[in-house]
């Protein structure tokens, strides 16, 4: 069998196995790397020692979210894009409105025992948005300023709720899925040398009014992290020790010195891989970062053979969100980007977040079932 075969399923769709084996492997390292991260809370913090059990249940409600999406025909979905979009901004309303401040932000809404964060989802809505108008605008390209108004405003309306929360890291995440998204579509070189251009001014009214205190002391301490080493550049400094202990082959399984004596802080969350890199290793490391690679190069596969723009348009807005989580949470492991909160797929603890990606790889999963 090779990496192209799909086994159909009683006549219908034929399953993308390339793709769900990627994504079984991606999730069976994550939760054995979840479990070595958390071993050490079974005295200090009783309440995180079993995560890797609760995310088990999460990957088990995310499977059957992403089968469900995978079992519908992605074109059903078009016509229902803008309206998902307007409830992800009600949704994202309601946590400004009412939720908790929860170390120093509100970006989670309490439903009974659990907790659910609308950013993460509107993800998903935000690429199937912008999937449905460049599936149905009608203008001719290049397109100029006035033609990218609606898509911008689709990504810019989200982008602004969230840094409300304040969180820097998800609105990055929306930026990068609709550049990606609208690469696909030809833009005047006018346009986009003026888009720069005001990129480029507005960043230091963007540092002075937009970002919290909180935000430019950890780019200041990424520019200088010896400096900032044991204050707000604490969480990267051991992160890139822990790497470095790891060396070619890792230090094995339950073995990481800087995860199992405490050093490594947020480990479960936001430095997994760190925890995964000690213990495996450069050689280990490659190998993860190998099958994300798989995952994004086969989306971008899967979007050459779509159907339809819709299809396309959604599968490169899925390889973005995965790519987008990927760099800029390994970026602020290994010490290359400033800590901003990203997740890494299937490894970071938290329902809201896998129960996102379970739905990103359901409507990858339906675009190469009916490629």
């Amino acid at each position: 069998m090779t990496a192209g075969d799909r086994i159909g399923l009683r006549g219908g769709p034929r399953v993308d196995m390339a793709l769900l084996a990627a994504i079984v492997a991606i999730t069976a390292l994550g939760v054995a790397n979840l479990y070595s991260a958390v071993s050490t809370y079974v005295t200090t913090k009783p309440a995180l020692a079993d995560s890797h059990i609760s995310q088990i249940y999460w990957i088990g409600a995310g499977i059957a979210v992403g089968a469900g999406i995978a079992a519908v025909d992605y074109r059903g979905l078009e016509r229902f894009a803008y309206a998902f979009w307007v409830g992800g901004i009600a949704s994202l309303g309601i946590v400004l409105a009412f939720a908790p401040e929860v170390r120093g932000s509100r970006r989670w809404i309490p439903v009974g025992g659990f907790t659910f964060q609308p950013s993460e989802f509107m993800k998903v809505l935000v690429i199937l948005a912008l999937a449905k108008w460049l599936h149905e605008d009608p203008k001719t390209e290049p397109r100029t300023a006035v033609d990218l108004v609606p898509p911008l405003l689709l990504t810019a309306v989200p982008v602004a709720a969230v840094m409300a929360q304040p969180d820097l890291g998800t609105s990055l995440i929306y930026a990068v899925c609709a550049a990606a998204m609208l690469a696909m579509t030809r833009i005047h070189r006018w346009t986009v040398a003026a888009g720069a251009a005001v990129l480029a001014v507005s960043l230091p009214a963007a540092w002075t009014w937009l970002l919290r205190d909180y935000q430019r002391d950890r780019i200041t301490s990424f520019l200088d992290p010896e400096r900032f080493k044991k204050g707000e550049g604490w969480h990267a400094w051991q992160s890139r020790t822990a790497i470095g202990n790891g060396g070619l082959t890792g230090e094995g399984f339950l073995q990481g010195t800087q995860n199992q004596f405490g050093y490594l802080p947020d480990q479960f969350s936001d430095f997994p891989f760190a925890v995964f890199a000690e213990e495996w290793g450069l050689v280990g490391s490659v190998v993860l970062l190998g099958l994300y690679a798989f995952v994004c190069i086969w989306s971008i596969h899967v979007a050459s053979q779509a159907k339809d723009r819709f299809g396309a348009a959604v599968s490169i807005g899925v390889g973005a969100m995965v790519f987008a989580h990927v760099v800029f949470n390994v970026g602020m492991a290994v010490g290359l980007l400033p800590v901003v909160g990203v997740t890494l797929p299937l490894f970071s603890y938290g329902g809201s977040s896998v129960l996102t990606m379970f739905a990103g790889f359901g409507l990858l999963m339906s675009v190469s079932m009916r490629r």
